[in-house]
């Protein structure tokens, strides 16, 4: 008869605990980051004012009303309820214009985003399969595209195209390029060492199920950083443009377009300028602040172990 006293195993101390799911170890890490957390919530209202702007700006944005040019906010002398950030030099509302403007500057972003990243992968992706003539031709044209300032290119090519807030968009994602066939190339051909890689090609996968479906989800970490990062610039950038006359049009309720109405109403009335700086200001900043918490939360090496 064995006397030896029976042992209880606790299944639950036992049992191998089960590795973080990838969404929840992100926001692990993501939500550590105190300025990433705020400049995601400050983006989400900004999306969701731009989405609902037909009930969240009081007024039509080119509606103008004769009897109330540049009138101050509510909290100055002369302000009223009834524009709360002031008119400007032809009686529309700065507050509903800039709640409008949002919407387009989020358009800008969307498109200018997804133009560039969509060309930029494809070319990279090809840089870095087909090495020899095809990646030197096309590295040496992102080169030259480099060494230019970005805003001077985007200018040289909105002028060959025309005046508008399309062609400004074009011509933003063509300036970015660059910088996104650079790393998509980089991080392709880091990936194109593995064993993976390898063994997919021993299964026979041919060039394109390896870009498409072995490489590039691989590769998406940096991407999304950069994507991010560009989001940000292309607003920027479409403000400049409009600035200059080279982006939206007037009337449209863009942020550039509206500083560059308002230029020579700066020291008499100082509202019209300032609250489309302040609105370009944030939402850059935002995004900024968001995609460094992106960066810190899929980049493995800047992970606190």
């Amino acid at each position: 008869m064995n006397d030896t006293p029976s042992v209880a195993i606790d299944p639950v101390k036992n049992t191998a605990s089960a590795p973080p799911k990838p969404i929840a170890e992100f926001w692990s890490y993501f939500k550590e980051n105190r300025g990433a957390l705020t400049g995601l919530y400050v983006f989400i209202a900004i999306c969701l004012m731009a989405i609902f702007a037909d009930f969240v700006a009081p007024h039509a944005p080119n509606q103008q009303y004769r009897e109330f040019f540049l009138v101050p906010p509510f909290w100055q002398d002369g302000g009223s309820l009834q524009f709360l950030l002031g008119t400007d030099a032809v009686g529309r509302d700065i507050f509903s214009r800039l709640v409008y403007g949002a919407r387009y500057s989020l358009i800008i972003g969307v498109i200018v985003v997804v133009l560039s990243l969509t060309l930029g992968i494809a070319l990279g992706l090809i840089a870095a399969f087909f090495r020899g003539v095809t990646e030197i031709s096309i590295m040496r044209m992102m080169d030259i595209m480099l060494a230019l300032p970005s805003l001077l290119l985007a200018v040289v090519i909105v002028a060959i195209l025309g005046p508008g807030l399309f062609n400004a968009m074009l011509a933003i994602s063509i300036v970015y390029l660059p910088h996104l066939v650079r790393l998509t190339r980089a991080a392709a051909i880091n990936e194109l060492s593995k064993d993976y890689v390898t063994a997919s090609r021993v299964s026979g996968a041919g060039p394109m199920r390896l870009m498409v479906i072995s490489v590039l989800p691989n590769c998406m970490a940096p991407l999304i950083v950069q994507a991010t990062l560009s989001f940000s610039s292309a607003i920027l950038d479409a403000a400049a443009l409009g600035f200059l006359g080279m982006g939206a049009q007037p009337p449209t309720p863009e942020w550039g377009t509206m500083l560059a109405e308002a230029r020579e109403f700066v020291l008499r009335a100082w509202w019209v300028v300032t609250f489309p700086g302040i609105a370009i200001l944030v939402t850059v900043l935002a995004l900024n602040l968001l995609g460094d918490g992106l960066r810190d939360a899929l980049d493995p090496k800047l992970k606190r172990q």
